[in-house]
């Protein structure tokens, strides 16, 4: 029987991981870490805008190498950061999906550690330190510097990349320490722990959301979407909603606009042959929906993109 607790870190992890453009450099894998989710990824320079998802369990990201202007937002806010680099981190338990973006410098690559904290784990150090696991939560962090967070999360860097198996005894005693740390320092005050909007499980949210990567040519199917995820079309669509910050039939369209995009970008495909791939037997339907969405035509947009290409630096400019 699979374990529920496992799917669910790797549900979340995967939802972003897919959202994110990057080069995964190493995952987590074996006894040493079933509390836990770890990555490291070499990040593209340069991202404009990326969707982070709500989160159920605690979730650190903190850079491993290169400096980078971050900025986030809520959906309906502004744009807040600055310049972060080796050893900042960030941590967040959202309760609502936010926006990011960001401009790596052009000296060492970008590369970031994510760290999902299973509810085991959190659940374990909350007692320990005589706290009620059922009321907690940690607090938002963007850019924050601690020594003792960086000195664990380096000990824990190394144990991915090493060409040994990890030590369950080391990563263990590592993690319950950082984890212990955290509750300490960063855990939310009673006022931010009220009852959250209903979300939708990660392992729900995967299924639903892979359903929808495999199918964009296809048309949308709420019911086959609720039914997948074993919930009601009303529960499943609020969920959804909560968690991702908008519908799934907006998710559904706005995915196909980006497969429209990277193979407009990428490929000499003619426009209605590209179309077809994401599901509009129209090509007026389609210019429409684009036009929509990006503000441009479709072959505006590939002209504008080869365009950019072309007078692109062969480093992105860094704004400190």
């Amino acid at each position: 029987m699979p374990d529920r607790r496992r799917s669910s870190l790797h549900s979340a992890s995967h939802s972003l991981e897919q959202h994110i453009r990057g080069h995964k450099v190493a995952q987590s894998a074996g006894r040493a870490w079933e509390d836990v989710e770890a990555q490291i990824f070499r990040r593209a320079r340069h991202e404009d805008e990326v969707l982070v998802p709500a989160v159920a369990e605690p979730l650190l990201v903190w850079v491993i190498s290169g400096d980078a202007r971050i900025e986030e937002r809520d959906l309906d806010g502004e744009w807040h950061g600055g310049v972060v680099g080796p050893g900042s981190f960030y941590l967040t338990q959202a309760d609502a999906p936010y926006l990011m973006r960001w401009q790596a410098g052009p000296e060492d690559p970008f590369e970031v550690m994510h760290l999902y904290l299973g509810s085991d784990l959190v659940n374990r150090a909350a007692l320990s330190l005589d706290l009620r696991p059922s009321r907690l939560r940690m607090r938002e962090v963007s850019g924050g510097r601690d020594a003792l967070v960086s000195g664990i999360l380096a000990g824990l860097v190394n144990e991915l990349r090493a060409s040994h198996p990890a030590s369950p005894l080391f990563v263990k005693g590592l993690l319950d320490s950082l984890t212990v740390h955290l509750l300490r320092h960063y855990r939310a005050t009673s006022a931010a722990t009220e009852r959250r909007t209903a979300q939708l499980p990660n392992w729900k949210l995967q299924r639903a959301v892979d359903h929808m990567e495999a199918h964009l040519a296809a048309p949308f199917d709420l019911d086959q979407l609720s039914g997948l995820c074993l919930m009601s079309r009303f529960h499943f669509s609020r969920a959804f909603r909560n968690t991702m910050g908008q519908s799934p039939s907006r998710w559904f369209v706005l995915r196909r606009v980006e497969r429209a995009k990277a193979l407009l970008r990428d490929t000499d495909e003619p426009v209605i042959n590209v179309a077809m791939t994401v599901g509009y037997e129209s090509p007026s339907h389609f210019a429409m929906v684009f036009r929509r969405e990006t503000g441009l035509s479709p072959r505006q947009y590939r002209t504008l993109r080869a365009v950019s290409a072309a007078e692109r630096p062969t480093e992105g400019s860094f704004r400190s």
